[in-house]
């Protein structure tokens, strides 16, 4: 059982008066709201804070610093690993409201405020003929904040890169509440040390986001769609490994094992190919292949794309109709909820390995599954070996609690022997935080740590995040749902 946090409730009511009750909620419902992100491992704040301005988080920085109140930032709690989790209790300092977007479409740059939702700021972007690549699977939901703070990626990183890639410049707040500014919106600036980056993926632990520069890319002319079926999860594997020395750059390139398309095309009630096309097998392997840019590039990629699969996949459709475009990319779109068909709680870790680690990884999957009787989908980024590797059980059942504890050990072990890594774009949070030892000696994270106390000596913003390991499967997660559950 876990120790209930300090409260603060001098430290509170002072600030409430400073601020009044329009910035600082108390009320059980915001608290509860504000208390878990996507993992639903609820940690109750004692307040909630919608500062108006910047003044005002300065002013909650600073009392938090004389008073030792823990303090966690929020943008929309998309989160996977419990990062904006107020696990020490304290004030929780919502942002969702600072959403501003401004675009510059001379200098291809959007300004921004951290509560931003990044599909919002495509939609803004695209009159102008530009977009912000990366695309996280909650796109349409999550704020570039806690895209900044995790270094999201998502399905077009092969391609693009990752949120890093497009930060110029960042504004903010230090834990002790002086205003910062990292680099500038400029294409060229190396003028002292880059503590931009520095920022980008510390997950909320060493500073807080106030507005930030976004370098945007011309919006492709061309888009075109590939499925593939394969008779095995290694043929689907071993054909995607070998596509990238051909020199083709996919914008997306997604992989499906056979577990995940066998449960996904039990959700949706049809198959992703007819039987027929597949030679008689009813659940193959899959990859989603979709290659963007000039029609002319575009359409010798394509050429590439369908010479290199002759004779590998069973089957292949492939379109540049958006609409039919979105049909094939529906299994991919529901395979995340459709696991549930297989447990009702899953462990889900977003590992990396090279190309030479692919089906030792999904090979170590069906080990995992053969072993404990866990089912354990997979699925992910094939042309950045960024996977989802996932352990289904039963919450209620303490000896399938037990077998998924052991499995995901086991699978991250393995994964950093394989040269990977064990997380790729969602972070450490607490949900992974027993495993960060896996990764890196304890010279690398005493350097860490001392990072951590030279920009927030009181240790108050985001305190016990990454760095103390949590057994967070000991918790039972709040039963909500959120609004990305119903898509």
């Amino acid at each position: 059982m876990s120790v209930p946090a300090p409260r603060h409730p001098e430290a509170t009511a002072e600030l409430l008066a400073r601020l009044g009750p329009a910035q600082v909620l108390t009320d059980d419902a915001s608290c509860f709201a504000a208390s878990f992100d996507n993992t639903r491992y609820s940690f109750l704040p004692e307040a909630v804070i919608r500062p108006a301005d910047v003044p005002a988080l300065q002013a909650v920085l600073r009392l938090a610093n004389e008073r030792l109140v823990p303090v966690t930032v929020r943008g929309r709690g998309t989160g996977n690993t419990g990062a904006s989790a107020p696990i020490r209790g304290g004030w929780v300092v919502h942002l969702e409201h600072w959403d501003g977007i401004e675009i510059d479409p001379q200098s291809s740059v959007a300004k921004v405020g951290p509560g931003a939702i990044t599909q919002a700021i495509n939609d803004a972007a695209a009159p102008h003929g530009l977009f912000f690549p990366p695309d996280p699977s909650s796109v349409r939901f999550c704020s570039i904040g806690g895209n900044i703070a995790t270094n999201a990626g998502g399905l077009r990183a092969a391609k693009y890169g990752v949120v890093r890639d497009f930060v110029l410049a960042l504004e903010g707040l230090l834990p002790t509440g002086e205003s910062v500014t990292w680099s500038r919106p400029l294409r060229k600036f190396v003028s002292g040390y880059n503590l931009r980056d520095l920022w980008v993926g510390s997950e909320g632990t060493l500073g807080i986001v106030t507005q930030a520069w976004l370098r945007l890319v011309p919006l492709p002319q061309a888009r075109r769609t590939f499925l593939l079926g394969f008779a095995t999860d290694e043929a689907a594997l071993e054909a995607a490994a070998g596509l990238m020395t051909s020199r083709v750059a996919p914008a997306v390139f997604e992989f499906l094992d056979r577990q995940t398309v066998e449960v996904a095309q039990r959700r949706n009630g049809r198959p992703a190919f007819d039987p027929a096309e597949l030679a008689g097998e009813a659940c193959p392997a899959l990859l989603l292949i979709e290659l963007d840019g000039h029609p002319a590039v575009l359409a010798e990629d394509a050429a590439k794309v369908r010479a290199w699969f002759a004779g590998k996949a069973l089957a292949l459709r492939e379109t540049d109709d958006p609409a039919e475009a979105e049909a094939l990319w529906n299994i991919r779109r529901t395979c995340s909820q459709a696991m549930y068909l297989l447990g009702n709680a899953k462990l889900n870790e977003d590992i990396v390995v090279p190309f030479r680690s692919y089906v030792p990884l999904i090979r170590l999957a069906r080990r995992m599954r053969e072993t404990h009787g866990l089912a354990t989908p997979t699925f992910g980024h094939a042309a950045d070996g960024n996977f989802h590797i996932h352990v289904m059980y039963d919450r209620d059942n303490a000896e399938h609690r037990r077998k998924a504890e052991t499995a995901i050990l086991e699978m991250m072990r393995e994964v950093v022997a394989m040269g990977g890594a064990i997380t790729g774009e969602h972070g450490i949070g607490i949900s992974k935080s027993p495993f960060l030892r896996l990764q890196h000696s304890a010279a690398e994270i005493a350097a860490m740590v001392a990072v951590k106390r030279a920009l927030d000596p009181n240790g108050i913003l985001a305190p016990g995040q990454i760095f103390e390991p949590m057994n967070v499967w000991e918790r039972t997660p709040a039963k909500v749902t959120l609004p990305w559950d119903r898509h």
